[in-house]
C-alpha cells in the first residue's frame, strides 16, 4: 500500500511539473474560440479540438527585458507571445511566412483596422494574376484574407508591406504557408489588437 501511494504521488509530482514547464496557474483560454458576433459578422466556432494545444492561447511564463505591451514572434516555434511583465506573457499559435517569405527584425505597430479591406501587393499579382479583380481592395468579410483585425508593421523606411493578422484558415496556424505576414485564428488576433497599443515594439525573431 505504501509503495502504491509513493507512486500515485510521484505521479501528480511528475504531471504538475510538466504541466508547469510551460504555463503558470493553467491559464488555457480553450474555451474562448465559440462562435461570436463581431461588429455585424458573425464568426464561426473554431473547431479548437483539431488544433494542437500548443496552439492555444494561453498565459505562460516568459522572461525577457522587454516592456510590457511589446509583442515577440518566434517564427521557428510558431508562438507570438504578447509581454505582460513579471515574467509572464500571453501566447498565442501562429502561422508564418513560407519557404522564400521569411523575415526577421524590429518594428512598430503603426495602425490598427477592425475587419480590414485586403489588398494584394502587386508582386502577389505578378505571381498569382486571378488576384487582378482584387487590385482595388477586396471588401471585409469572413472570406478575406486578413480576417478580422489587422496590424499595421512600420520601420524607419516605413510600411514594411506586413501585418499581424487574423485568418479564417485555422488549421494553417503552426504552419509556413503566408506571403511573410503573421497570422493568427480570428478570436486569437481580436484579443491580441485589444492589448495592443499603437507604437507597440514588434521584434521577430
Amino acid at each position: 500500500m505504501r509503495l502504491k501511494s509513493f507512486a500515485i504521488v510521484a505521479a501528480l509530482a511528475l504531471s504538475t511539473a510538466v504541466s508547469g514547464c510551460s504555463t503558470i496557474g493553467s491559464q488555457l483560454f480553450t474555451n474562448n474560440y465559440g462562435a461570436m458576433t463581431d461588429a455585424g459578422y458573425q464568426l464561426p466556432r473554431i473547431p479548437i479540438e483539431k488544433v494542437p494545444a500548443r496552439y492555444h492561447r494561453q498565459e505562460v511564463r516568459y522572461d525577457t527585458s522587454e516592456k510590457p505591451g511589446t509583442i515577440i514572434v518566434d517564427t521557428q516555434n510558431k508562438f507570438l507571445y504578447f509581454v505582460e511583465g513579471d515574467g509572464l506573457a500571453i501566447r498565442y499559435g501562429i502561422g508564418v511566412g513560407r519557404e522564400g517569405f521569411e523575415w526577421h527584425g524590429t518594428a512598430h505597430i503603426a495602425l490598427k483596422r477592425e475587419w480590414p479591406t485586403w489588398t494584394p501587393p502587386s508582386q502577389m499579382i505578378r505571381r498569382q494574376p486571378e488576384l487582378a479583380k482584387f487590385a482595388g481592395g477586396m471588401e471585409p468579410g469572413l472570406n478575406n484574407p486578413l480576417g478580422a483585425r489587422a496590424m499595421y508593421l512600420f520601420n524607419r523606411g516605413g510600411d514594411m508591406g506586413y501585418r499581424l493578422h487574423g485568418s479564417p484558415e485555422w488549421f494553417s496556424i503552426g504552419k509556413a504557408m503566408s506571403s511573410g505576414c503573421i497570422r493568427l485564428m480570428n478570436q486569437d488576433i481580436i484579443d491580441l489588437y485589444d492589448r495592443t497599443s499603437v507604437g507597440a515594439k514588434v521584434i521577430v525573431m
